[in-house]
This record gives structure tokens, sequence and C-alpha cells, in this order.
């Protein structure tokens, strides 16, 4: 029974991560289109789009965000490798550990301040210079991004104790 829980619990997060994924997605492919689409206005016609950069910067936090917890969920950061051998089996599970501990510390710091930061930008309508783009689904999706980073994080640490190494 615990088994079925555990693949479960693993479905919804790898869910959770796809649907995320393909919001990256679309935010990659929003800005190949917005920013080809600027370097066209600029240089062919001299009239260049007003407000690209801020377009630019929040879309590289969806990007980035949204794309991180299913990178980490599929082991799809670089890793290095050096000492591997030097440290041993028991080097290696603890600085699985480590690692991972120290990740879920940061990105929870993370999640609790970028949530703040967006009830703080929903309450007082904080918005960008140029645009006047809301700027609380940003850290928002900041938050949310973090958070399943965060879960990710946890389950590969409990799969770490529960094999005694990272599957």
């Amino acid at each position: 029974m615990r088994d079925i829980t555990d693949q479960g619990r693993a479905r919804l997060l790898n869910r959770f991560t796809v649907w995320l994924a393909w919001l990256a997605g679309l935010a990659l492919i929003f800005m190949v289109v917005i920013i080809s689409t600027g370097v066209v206005l600029r240089y062919m016609f001299g009239t260049p789009l007003l407000g690209l950069n801020e377009i630019n910067q929040l879309t590289a936090v969806v990007l980035v965000m949204a794309a991180l917890p299913y990178c980490t969920l599929h082991n799809g950061h670089v890793g290095v490798d050096v000492f591997d051998n030097a440290i041993g089996p028991v080097g290696r599970f603890i600085g699985d550990v480590g690692s991972r501990l120290l990740s879920i510390f940061v990105l929870s710091v993370l999640v609790w301040r970028a949530g703040l930061k967006a009830l703080d930008a929903w309450e007082y309508e904080d918005a960008t210079n140029m645009l006047d783009l809301p700027i609380w689904p940003f850290y928002t999706v900041l938050a949310i991004g973090a958070a399943l980073c965060v879960a990710v994080f946890a389950v590969q640490l409990l799969d770490i104790f529960k094999r005694g190494e990272l599957k």
C-alpha cells in the first residue's frame, strides 16, 4: 500500500512539474517571437517596441522558475563528479543529502519572501515603470516554481534515505 501512495505522489508531482514546464515552453516561444519582432521593427522600420526590456525580464522570470522544478525532478542540472571516486559512497551520500537540505532551506526562504512580496505587490498595486504591468503574478510564479522545487528536493531526499542512494 505504501508503494501505491508513493507512486501517486510521484505522479502528482510529475504532473505539476509538466504543467509548469509547458508554461516555461510557452514563455520561451513568446520571448522568441517578441524579441524577433522587436529586432525587425527596430532595424528594418526604425520603430523600437517600447517596454521590450520589461517584457523580456518578466518573461525570463516565468521561463526560469517554471522550468526549474521539471529540470530538478529529471536531474537535468549540470553535475560535476570530480571527487566521486575520492570521497566514496559515504561521501556521495553525505553530499547528496547535504546539497538537498541546503537547497530546500534556500528555496524555502525564497518561497517565503516571494510570497510576501507577491501579497505586497497585489495589495499596493505595484507595477512596472514603463508598461504599468502588475508584478504580483510574476512573484507568484516565482514562489510556486520554488515551492515545487522544494517538494521535488524533499521527495529526492526521502528517496535517498529510503534506498541509500539517488535512483
